[in-house]
């Protein structure tokens, strides 16, 4: 299962889609030489409405980054009452090298909150492969007063990691969640927020791939 890992005020990183010249064929743990593309067959969710989610490949095939534009809850002045909830969900299909298969070994959600004394927020994430049970899902909460960066990373034991069947080629489900009450503060003079999302595009969730090559 995954470990959580939760700091403060992180530096942010933007991972660009881009090639990776072939080579010989790699040993456990090591990315495959080939190309790998992910297509994104469905985006739903308050959180990420049409056209404010994108999806990069590291040019090393260790990671992708899924970059959202609109990801906001909210609560107090100026929020609507549903505004304290958003979500999106994400199906992915991603197209590995033959011979390979892979499973997310970690993730890493980055934002900003902006929580006044006696509110709080939550961040949630799970994932899980079409047609499989296993779900891997990870909270991570927030207290106020809370005004900076905020960055979560989960870890999975290489011992409990999920690799997609090989093979077989089936959507990895990602699913993410920011929620925001305001608490004991007054949300009639003022705002507490989470989002995960960015104009610049320069905040992004990271899923760090770990690879094998299939018998």
């Amino acid at each position: 299962m995954f470990r959580p890992v939760m700091t403060a005020g992180a530096a942010v990183a933007l991972v660009a889609a881009a090639s990776f010249a072939p080579s010989s064929a790699a040993a456990d743990g090591v990315p495959p030489p080939d190309r790998v593309v992910i297509d994104v067959v469905a985006v739903n969710g308050s959180g990420c409405p049409a056209g404010t989610a994108a999806v990069a490949v590291a040019s090393d095939n260790t990671a992708f980054t899924v970059t959202y534009s609109k990801y906001l809850a909210q609560v107090g002045v100026g929020a609507k009452p549903t505004d304290f909830r958003k979500n999106c969900q994400l199906g992915l299909n991603i197209h590995v090298p033959q011979g390979f298969t892979y499973a997310i070994a970690k993730a890493d959600y980055r934002g900003f909150a902006h929580l006044e004394n006696g509110a709080a927020g939550l961040e949630r994430a799970s994932y899980y492969f079409q047609g499989m049970s296993h779900t891997t899902s990870v909270s991570h909460r927030f207290a106020g007063p809370l005004s900076d960066n905020w960055q979560t990373t989960d870890v999975t034991d290489a011992s409990e990691l999920v690799y997609a069947p090989c093979g077989a080629q089936r959507l990895l489900n990602v699913n993410t969640e920011l929620r925001v009450s305001a608490g004991s503060s007054d949300p009639a003079n003022s705002t507490s927020f989470m989002e995960m999302d960015s104009t610049d595009g320069s905040v992004s969730t990271l899923y760090h791939f770990s690879w094998k090559e299939c018998p």
